[in-house]
């Protein structure tokens, strides 16, 4: 396996083993299933299960990605899973997130969604509290999901930012443009979806291949 490069990336939605193999040969940092049903990517509980067995033991952290999750789905997710990590990518507010922190017993990814850099501000009371934050780029409020779109966002407003723990960037990031969004945003982490799929859900290891490589390098 490469060696992993300095900012680390996580490859979300994945749903074949084509995909999961390749982000791990790849590097990968971490991988994420999606659980959001209205999502082309979702998958569900058991096959998520299913896809990471190969990877216990290893050094890539598995990420169970939700939309506002009610008890049931956390308590699946856990049980069946065993992720490192729950992401959360609806209206969850700070209490939420703590409570699904220890219902699960893993760690929380909390995403803020950017437009302009008064968005910036919804960081505050996660910031320290959840294992990582995530900015993706806002969608438009009429759109079917709350990312995985393609769309981004400015990410110079984010250079020079402080964290308590390490943040993840998101939205629009691909091969040829991922290692820009590094060096104008100066992100520890990334994150990409969209950007390495051949079609909506369609995971392509060759993207996979070339974003972990372009993140290796920036």
């Amino acid at each position: 396996m490469p060696t992993p490069a300095a900012t680390q990336a996580k490859l979300c939605g994945l749903s074949t083993p084509e995909a999961v193999n390749a982000a791990l040969a790849g590097g990968a940092a971490m991988i994420g299933f999606n659980f959001f049903a209205k999502s082309p990517r979702v998958v569900t509980v058991e096959t998520a299960a299913r896809l990471a067995q190969s990877l216990a033991g290893g050094p890539m952290r598995v990420v169970a990605v939700t939309v506002d999750p009610d008890d049931a789905l956390v308590d699946e997710i856990a049980r069946v899973l065993k992720p490192d990590l729950i992401q959360l990518h609806g209206k969850e507010t700070p209490a939420r997130a703590m409570a699904i922190k220890a219902r699960s017993g893993v760690g929380v990814i909390k995403v803020i969604s950017v437009s302009e850099p008064a968005d910036l501000d919804a960081a505050r009371p996660f910031d320290g509290l959840v294992d990582h934050l995530m900015f993706d780029a806002k969608t438009p409020k009429d759109a079917p999901l709350p990312g995985g779109m393609g769309v981004r966002f400015g990410w110079d407003m984010l250079k020079g930012r402080r964290f308590e723990r390490p943040w993840f960037l998101a939205g629009g990031l691909d091969p040829w443009n991922v290692a820009d969004a590094v060096a104008r945003s100066g992100a520890p982490l990334v994150d990409v979806s969209s950007g390495v799929e051949r079609g909506a859900g369609l995971k392509d290891p060759a993207l996979i291949t070339a974003f972990l490589e372009a993140v290796r390098k920036a």
